[in-house]
């Protein structure tokens, strides 16, 4: 769905100008991410990799409700996941990061990093009398 300028504005508006997931003031470069995903339909054609389609899985979704301030790196690392897919993937990144990461083993050890095991809570989840 290609938004209008006026229809982009209401959706930055939503949350006071802020990314709806992790808070930070949005600037002049932001996405309208789909709370509930719509997944764009690829196709791989020969010598031209994927390509887009123009269709979608979830038509249904495309529309302005369904639509979230964020900034670029969270509507990127969401991608197409569910908001408690995404939730899940945020919530195992010290985990993750653990398994994966000598530096950041070190950083733990050395106690400049701490694991609070804190749960994933959205902004506007936080955002009082505000409902996406």
């Amino acid at each position: 769905m290609k938004l209008k300028k006026d229809e982009r504005e209401l959706v930055r508006l939503k949350f006071g100008g802020h990314c709806a997931y992790c808070g930070t003031v949005l600037g002049d470069r932001w996405h309208a991410d789909h709370l509930k995903p719509v997944e764009r339909v690829i196709k791989y054609v020969s010598g031209k990799g994927a390509v887009a389609t123009g269709e979608l899985w979830r038509p249904e979704n495309d529309r302005i409700e369904n639509m979230m301030p964020s900034c670029p790196p969270c509507n990127i690392d969401k991608h197409v996941m569910s908001l408690e897919g995404w939730r899940r993937k945020l919530q195992d990144a010290a985990n993750v990061l653990a398994r994966n990461n000598p530096t950041y083993r070190h950083a733990v050890r050395f106690g400049l990093v701490e694991e609070t095991g804190a749960k994933v809570v959205f902004f506007f989840e936080r955002a009082e009398g505000v409902k996406p």
